[in-house]
């Protein structure tokens, strides 16, 4: 059987109450009784319940992390930013996968909250209107410090640290445009995705300041994952005046559309040149330069476990922080005119 906080206090001839106070390190016990304790403590192998001590303290030493898409490297790389800044502090992390579904994120909210912890990092998913007005009610009351990272929320303002979206969209197509491209297409995700409405728009800010004509047949809707931009990918060159150069929004869709390239035997750039969002590290070890707009991931999870961490010390203080993180593009030659 375990040994229990009861069996410490019976055997170093104490109360429960003066072992908790040791354990705790709250309030004063006399250092000969303490070490006695502390001695049968380490005798008996005791490793008092992480439940039970947060129950006492009503809340947890946790953070709880909430991201659309696990496999995505991307989101793989914010929870290590998180990590790193929550290891220095001594906290926890809960981790929730949501595959982009707006009722497993309201689940996930109200489990953390049950749990007692500290605070909550999160990304939005990219759901249906339809859920925002029980969303917005489960944030709002919550009463547990929330931080977004890379994605907002719509109809409330929470803290959070984003990256300048509609910048990265125009750079992107800026590029594109200097290097003498104007049939230029973007391969977007779910318009429910700000950050994703944010790249069109700065997109279309390009074509305007160059006097180039936004035309609707050069937006290829995607949903963020391999297999569909793969196939429209494939239907691209099908069409009359397919667009010489591509301005893909997403790591898991470039790897789509490169996937449909290869197949297609279609060289980069001289057939389509492409510009993606965030770097893909394997394309680097097979040889593949792909010029990309880097957001640098890890360290949106740096600052938003940092901004967390401020908040948590610093209660009185209530306005709303946020940080914009701007974009930089790398590079590579994939977005030539050849």
């Amino acid at each position: 059987m375990s040994v229990t906080i009861s069996d410490i206090a019976k055997e170093a001839k104490v109360s429960s109450a003066t072992v908790s106070r040791v354990l705790n390190n709250s309030g004063y016990v006399k250092e000969e009784t303490k070490q006695r304790i502390l001695d049968v403590i380490k005798e008996r192998n005791y490793a008092p319940s992480a439940i039970a001590r947060s129950l006492s303290k009503s809340e947890t030493n946790t953070i709880g992390v909430i991201v659309p898409d696990i496999t995505n490297a991307y989101f793989g790389e914010i929870i290590k930013g998180i990590s790193d800044i929550a290891e220095k502090n001594n906290l926890n992390i809960i981790l929730f996968n949501t595959d982009n579904y707006l009722e497993k994120e309201i689940r996930a909210l109200n489990l953390l909250r049950e749990q007692r912890i500290k605070g909550i990092i999160m990304t939005p998913g990219f759901g249906e209107e339809k859920f925002n007005e029980t969303y917005i009610k489960t944030i709002n009351n919550i009463n547990i410090p929330i931080i977004l990272v890379s994605a907002d929320v719509k109809f409330t303002k929470l803290n959070g640290v984003f990256v300048d979206n509609i910048k990265g969209g125009f750079d992107a197509t800026n590029l594109l445009i200097k290097e003498g491209h104007t049939r230029i297409g973007i391969m977007a995700g779910l318009l429910s995705s700000e950050p994703i409405a944010d790249r069109l728009e700065g997109y279309k800010k390009a074509l305007e300041e160059n006097n180039i004509a936004f035309n609707n047949k050069y937006i290829y809707y995607g949903d963020f994952k391999l297999d569909k931009a793969y196939e429209l990918t494939k239907k691209l060159f099908e069409e009359k005046d397919p667009p010489t150069a591509l301005v893909i929004c997403s790591n898991m869709m470039t790897m789509g559309v490169i996937k449909a390239l290869k197949e297609e035997n279609k060289d980069i750039p001289k057939d389509l040149a492409i510009i993606g969002f965030d770097k893909i590290d394997f394309l680097d070890m097979v040889g593949l330069n792909i010029t990309y707009m880097e957001d640098c991931p890890i360290e949106l999870g740096r600052a938003s476990m940092d901004m967390l961490c401020d908040i948590i010390r610093n209660t009185d203080e209530t306005g709303v922080r946020r940080l914009i993180i701007a974009p930089q593009i790398i590079a590579k030659g994939s977005e030539k005119r050849l």
